[in-house]
């Protein structure tokens, strides 16, 4: 089983990369590439059991984009076949159409989903988020200058309980698209969510799937969840 985590020197805002930290000791037997901007992803020449990627800077973002674009063919071939994907924060907007700048200007992105954001550089938007993902509690928080937009109904990976979806007109929050996910929550989202953490590691091929710490995380969740419902 192998691991790709992608451009960690810079894709590493929000202590997201804890998520990864997090599921190396979830998966003691993975293998666990550190893919450094310059080099070529591992995802381009072989087939990784997740491949991840964490919250960037605005300029860092037209750098992934451009760094990605000779491989869109090879994205929409692992996406299609179902290969498991985590894409953190704005990582997301990556895959979508265009981001639209203050100015009107547009970075045009890969194209592999319906959607789009617009930047509000003036205005950061944050908020705790309360939802439901197959019929578990999914909570995280978000912090962001970007909100996105697609159809109400297109490639939801969560529905919003409180808080914020992908704007603040939609009730859905991320995308999902077969094994991949695109949210916005930060938090780390796996350290957060047990049930999604599990489900993820069985998505890579654990018949299985175990926590590490799991007593341990499994109360903080619940302890969480309590204390999210009292204040959101």
């Amino acid at each position: 089983m192998k691991i790709e985590i992608l451009f960690p020197e810079f894709c590493n805002l929000f202590g997201d990369m804890s998520n990864m930290r997090y599921l190396q000791k979830c998966l003691p037997h993975g293998e666990f590439v550190e893919t450094p901007f310059e080099s070529v992803p591992l995802f381009v020449t072989e087939t990784p059991s997740l491949v991840y990627l964490g919250p960037m800077t605005e300029r860092t973002q037209e750098r992934v984009i451009e760094k990605f674009r000779p491989y869109r063919d090879r994205l929409s071939q692992l996406i299609d076949g179902g290969v498991c994907f985590l894409f953190t924060g704005n990582a997301l907007e990556i895959m979508g159409d265009y981001i639209e700048k203050e100015d009107g200007g547009r970075i045009q992105g890969l194209g592999l989903f319906r959607l789009y954001a617009k930047q509000d550089m003036m205005h950061r938007h944050n908020s705790t988020f309360l939802g439901k993902f197959r019929e578990e509690e999914l909570m995280g928080f978000k912090s962001q200058f970007t909100m996105a937009y697609t159809d109400p109904d297109y490639l939801p990976f969560c529905e919003v309980t409180r808080g914020v979806g992908l704007n603040q007109g939609l009730k859905t929050e991320g995308i999902r698209c077969k094994n991949f996910i695109g949210t916005y929550l930060l938090g780390p989202v796996l350290i957060l969510n047990p049930p999604l953490t599990r489900y993820l590691i069985s998505l890579m091929g654990e018949e299985h799937p175990t926590l590490a710490f799991e007593a341990e995380m499994e109360s903080a969740y619940q302890e969480r969840l309590r204390d999210f419902h009292q204040k959101t």
